[in-house]
């Protein structure tokens, strides 16, 4: 691959994600602003505040201490906070008061007061630190140092342009006495929020509009030389591992398709071209995944195949991010030509064939111990993927095949390769139903079987043909409804597993392990 071609991927996928970033923060803000309800405040519940002291008060509001606001900035549009409330105690009228942190300090020294250390809104829940003392306050209302107030019978409401300080508020009996029982309610508003919605916006969508273009090109230069349609052969008679016992997991040492095992990539001349492929058909889909099982596995490598694939990650979350982008590119193409374009197709199929490849080496299949090559071309590595590029497309089909259709394909591969939660009995029956089913760990049908594969490869050495040949399947079955959600064809999935390491309609590799035919064991006739 191209270094400058990477270099494009790189950094229009930093420009991408960082412009979809300011775009979901748009529209989070955007969506803050929409909802400023109730005269323009975020409200909360009307909840009882009830205590035996003759004052409630906030430990501090600081707002921006020691900074003041910019001078283009109106300080009643920073943002204001509205407090309501009524006397909870019959007889009692409400203060509600906002002032210095200092000055209500020293108004209140000397009187028992309760400070709100701890405010939970969804439950209810609020905390207290209780200062004694036994001074008589003065009437709250006539004090000067208030900088907002709200006092009388019923319901009062407090609003305060938020200023630079240590504030504090306070509610009390309108008399200064104690106890003190009040439903309050609290809100806030910012009128900030629509000019910053518009420029969180504006600058996602300007990293965007260069981010998108870098991909793009990068993705059409790097898939401009579209893989070989075979893959690239080499000299040499294939290797045999003494010792293998023989399978239909490997090729035979002729090259051509062993006995027993899935057609494809042997025999006399190439196959014929595919039947139409349809939902009631049992013709070979156009898309192709192959994978060999390396006969001299180690027992213990699995365990770190995930760390040592690390390197890999990191290149396919690139890879990928670059995949949805193009994929996007390709719908407008297909919906205004019918035609996805050829460099574009193929840069995605050897993005999957990339993840299948590191998939195959590490956690999907862990069928070879050979690492796997940084690059989107065919190799000679024992798995592979491959899409047959497709003349023309629907443009009805490309409107709904991805979302709509896909969806009981999607239902599958949510249970194969998806993460799938399992339950578990337990004998804490508090609904007064019966037994009670709590909600256990998470693992997908495919991660089971490769570990189940790998447990026995590590006390037998040996990998359990049938359970590979079941997750070739799987695997298969996974990566067509990738290519199809992908709108790389527009023939709709088979539901089916075609078992076995190579695809009905694909190609054996180059040089793949090869086991010499198995001996009988001691005492067998």
């Amino acid at each position: 691959m191209k270094t400058g071609r990477i270099v494009m991927l790189v950094l229009g996928t930093l420009l991408g994600l960082l412009g979809l970033g300011f775009v979901a923060a748009a529209a989070g803000t955007g969506w803050l602003h929409f909802q400023q309800r109730d005269e323009g405040f975020f409200t909360s519940s009307t909840e009882r505040f009830e205590t035996s002291s003759n004052a409630i008060t906030s430990l501090g509001l600081d707002v921006m201490v020691g900074q003041r606001l910019p001078d283009f900035i109106p300080s009643d549009s920073a943002g204001s906070i509205l407090v309501r409330g009524e006397s909870a105690t019959a007889g009692k009228d409400l203060f509600l008061g906002v002032a210095p942190q200092q000055e209500v300090s020293r108004y209140l020294e000397g009187a028992r007061r309760s400070e709100i250390t701890e405010l939970d809104l969804r439950p209810f829940r609020v905390e207290y630190r209780e200062v004694p003392g036994t001074r008589t306050l003065a009437r709250p209302g006539a004090q000067t140092f208030w900088t907002a107030t709200a006092t009388g019978p019923g319901a009062q409401e407090l609003r305060w342009d938020l200023q630079p300080g240590n504030w504090a508020i306070v509610v009390m009996n309108a008399d200064g006495s104690a106890p003190i029982a009040a439903d309050l309610q609290g809100g806030i508003r910012s009128d900030l929020l629509w000019p910053l919605f518009l420029g969180l916006l504006l600058a996602g969508i300007v990293l965007l509009a260069v981010g998108v273009p870098l991909i793009v090109a990068a993705a059409r230069g790097l898939g401009r030389h579209g893989p070989p349609p075979e893959r690239p052969t080499t000299a040499g008679p294939p290797s045999v591992v003494p010792g293998a016992s023989a399978s239909p997991y490997y090729a035979s040492p002729a090259g051509g398709s062993p006995a027993g095992g899935s057609p494809g990539g042997g025999g006399a001349g190439p196959p014929p071209p595919p039947p139409a492929v349809g939902l009631f058909s049992n013709a070979p889909y156009p898309a192709r995944l192959d994978g060999y099982l390396d006969p001299a596995l180690s027992r213990w490598m699995w365990l770190v195949k995930w760390f040592l694939a690390i390197p890999h990650f990191i290149v396919l979350f690139f890879l990928w991010f670059a995949l949805i982008v193009t994929s996007i590119v390709a719908w407008f193409a297909i919906l205004f030509t019918a035609r996805y374009p050829r460099s574009l197709f193929n840069f995605n199929v050897g993005v999957l064939r990339w993840s299948w490849r590191v998939s195959f080496y590490a956690f999907s299949a862990i069928g070879t111990d050979r690492y796997p090559p940084f690059t989107l071309a065919r190799t000679d590595y024992p798995a592979d993927f491959d899409v047959d590029y497709p003349e023309r497309l629907s443009r009805g089909l490309v409107l709904v095949k991805s979302w709509l259709l896909a969806i009981p394909h999607l239902l599958i591969v949510g249970v194969l390769a998806g993460m799938t939660r399992t339950w578990a009995a337990s004998d804490d029956d508090w609904s007064g139903y019966g037994t009670r089913y709590a909600a256990g760990g998470t693992i997908s049908l495919i991660a089971l079987l490769v570990l189940i594969a790998g447990l026995i490869l590590l006390f037998t050495g040996r990998f359990l043909p049938s359970l590979f040949d079941l997750l070739l399947g799987l695997n298969r079955w996974v990566y067509r409804v990738t290519a199809y959600v992908a709108l790389m064809r527009d023939e709709y999935p088979p539901f089916r597993l075609d078992m076995g390491p190579a695809d009905p309609h694909g190609s054996q590799p180059v040089n793949p392990p090869v086991a010499p035919p198995a001996s009988q064991p001691k005492g067998q006739s």
